[in-house]
C-alpha cells in the first residue's frame, strides 16, 4: 500500500510537508521566502554566490534562523532547481503529439535560460517537485491520443528530458563560448583538425574531414541546432507509436 510509505525528507520539503523546527520566538521566515531569495542571488551573481550564508544576509536574518526551515545546501539546490521551473504551457486540447511536444520543449527551455543557473544542479533523482510534476504531466498530456500505454509515455517523455537537459547545458554552454572565442568555431578548427587526426586511428573522422565539413566558418546557430536534434528524437518517437499501435 502506498499510503505506508514514508515520504522521503526532499518530498516532505518541496512539497511543504515538513513541520519546521520551532525553537526560540515565532518563525519569520517561510520556505517560500528563502527560495525566492535564492534564486534571486543566483539570478543576480550565479550558483556560485549561493550559500546558506548568503541567502540569510539577503533575508536580513542569521544562518541558524535559515536552518530551521532548510538543512543544508542541498536541500536549498533542490527548491531552486524546482523554483525555476515557471507554469507549463497549456496545450490545446486538440493539438498533436508532435506539435505538444515541440511546443513543451521550446517552453521548458524558454523558461529555464531566464535562469541558467539551474543546468549546473545536478540530477539526482526523477522529478519529485510539484513544479516539475507539471511539466512532466503536460508532456504526458501530449501523447495522450497516441495509443500508446501510460509506461511507453513516461519512457518517452524520460527521454525528453534527458535531451531538453542536455540541450540546455550545451545551448548555454556553447553560446557562451562562441561569444568569447568566435574563432573555435571559424575554418580555423578545420585546419587543426586536419592537421593532428590520423586516418589511421580515426577513419571516420577523417572521411568527414577529408569531404570539406569543417572547412568553412561553423557559426553556432542554437536554434538550428536544437530543431534538427529535436526533430531526431520525435521521428524516432514516431517510428515507435507506429510499431507499438500497428493492428490496433
Amino acid at each position: 500500500m502506498t499510503d505506508d510509505i514514508e515520504l522521503s525528507a526532499e518530498v516532505t520539503l518541496l512539497w511543504g510537508l515538513r513541520e519546521t523546527v520551532r525553537r526560540g520566538r515565532r518563525p519569520s521566515l517561510t520556505i517560500a521566502d528563502i527560495t525566492r531569495a535564492a534564486v534571486e542571488v543566483a539570478d543576480a551573481e550565479g550558483l556560485a554566490a549561493v550559500s546558506m550564508s548568503r541567502i540569510a544576509a539577503q533575508l536580513g536574518n542569521s544562518t541558524m534562523a535559515l536552518y530551521r526551515y532548510v538543512k543544508s545546501k542541498d536541500e536549498l539546490l533542490l527548491l531552486m532547481a524546482d523554483a525555476a521551473l515557471d507554469d507549463p504551457p497549456d496545450l490545446p486540447d486538440d493539438v498533436d503529439w508532435r506539435t505538444g511536444l515541440t511546443l513543451w520543449v521550446q517552453g521548458a527551455l524558454t523558461v529555464l535560460r531566464r535562469h541558467p543557473w539551474a543546468a549546473q544542479i545536478p540530477i539526482s533523482a526523477p522529478p519529485m517537485g510539484p513544479n516539475n510534476l507539471w511539466w512532466f504531466d503536460r508532456a504526458l498530456r501530449a501523447l495522450g491520443g497516441t495509443g500508446l500505454g501510460e509506461e511507453d509515455k513516461v519512457g518517452i517523455v524520460m527521454g525528453l528530458l534527458t535531451f531538453l537537459h542536455g540541450e540546455l547545458r550545451l545551448s548555454l554552454d556553447l553560446s557562451a563560448g562562441y561569444t568569447d572565442n568566435p574563432e573555435a568555431f571559424s575554418r580555423q578548427y578545420g585546419a587543426a583538425l586536419a592537421r593532428v587526426v590520423d586516418a589511421r586511428r580515426f577513419p571516420a573522422l577523417s572521411r568527414a574531414i577529408a569531404s570539406g565539413v569543417f572547412e568553412g566558418e561553423i557559426p553556432y546557430d542554437e536554434e538550428t541546432e536544437r530543431a534538427f536534434a529535436l526533430g531526431l528524437y520525435l521521428d524516432g518517437v514516431a517510428a515507435f507509436i507506429e510499431h507499438r499501435t500497428a493492428g490496433r
